[in-house]
């Protein structure tokens, strides 16, 4: 019977290398569905499910046993408990308060994608907005500005700089910029705590069709976590907006940094065809 050509090798003689199925080291180390077991579970992680476990049974703004406490009954070391606690602290399921324990977070506020504008949004979840400003200022827009605002380098635009308030809490930072041109007036009658889209549609008749939206995981500067109340090592959810009106002109450029610890988006998603 002639050799199976594929046991000669390559066109230049050499052999294929062996296929195999198995797993390197895989007598040494387990597989499972193509993963390796990098041996046991972190204690800090099993503090923390038990943690998780104990939250839901005190419920919401309820303070915790203190880490001796919690140390002795779960078996552990403390710097062990503080390894969970910091990682539920930094997820947002708990917050610290200097000098009076920790205590079980309220839940995340759910910003949904969409063209509503940040009042409706914190309205729905029951909750009072409110905005705090930070700057307000005539500014000249760059290059890549004035292409997302279909105006020339050059022109002047609107700088709005607040911080965004839920309960009278930081949890975000928003800087919008607007064409002057377009909106000339727009600080003569926007209040400092007011819906920015409310008084664009009240004011200049201004109707919102669509937007383009990016969202990505990023560390706030210092001075925006100084602004938010926040750890500059607290993961932040970045936000950039250009929305659109129904003739397919730009009405804003907005960008939207919020708290990863109080804020989570949500969206509904539909086939397409």
């Amino acid at each position: 019977m002639p050799a199976d050509p594929s046991d000669r090798g390559d066109s230049g003689g050499r052999p294929h290398a062996p296929v195999s199925t198995v797993p390197p080291d895989s007598t040494a180390r387990p597989y499972r569905d193509g993963v390796p077991e990098h041996g046991r579970v972190p204690k800090s992680y099993a503090v923390k499910m038990r943690l998780l476990t104990l939250m839901d049974e005190l419920g919401e703004d309820a303070l915790l046993p203190s880490e001796r406490e919690l140390a002795a009954e779960y078996g552990v070391a403390r710097s062990t408990l503080r390894s969970a606690i910091a990682d539920l602290v930094m997820e947002g399921r708990l917050r610290s308060a200097r000098g009076r324990g920790t205590y079980v977070a309220p839940p995340k506020l759910v910003q949904p994608l969409s063209l509503a504008g940040y009042t409706e949004s914190v309205l729905s979840m029951g909750m009072r907005p409110g905005r705090r400003v930070v700057t307000v200022e005539h500014h000249v827009a760059d290059a890549d500005l004035a292409e997302r605002l279909g105006i020339r380098a050059g022109d002047l635009t609107v700088h709005l700089e607040r911080v965004l308030l839920a309960d009278d809490e930081p949890v975000g930072l928003e800087s919008t910029y607007l064409p002057l041109d377009r909106f000339p007036a727009i600080l003569d009658v926007l209040r400092p705590d007011e819906s920015l889209y409310r008084c664009l549609r009240e004011q200049f008749g201004v109707v919102f069709a669509e937007a383009d939206e990016s969202v990505e995981t990023v560390l706030a500067a210092p001075r925006e976590a100084m602004l938010l109340g926040t750890n500059p090592a607290l993961p932040m959810l970045l936000t950039m907006r250009t929305s659109y009106d129904p003739e397919g002109v730009p009405i804003e450029r907005v960008r939207q940094l919020f708290r990863g610890d109080r804020i989570g988006f949500a969206t509904r998603l539909r086939a397409g065809g």
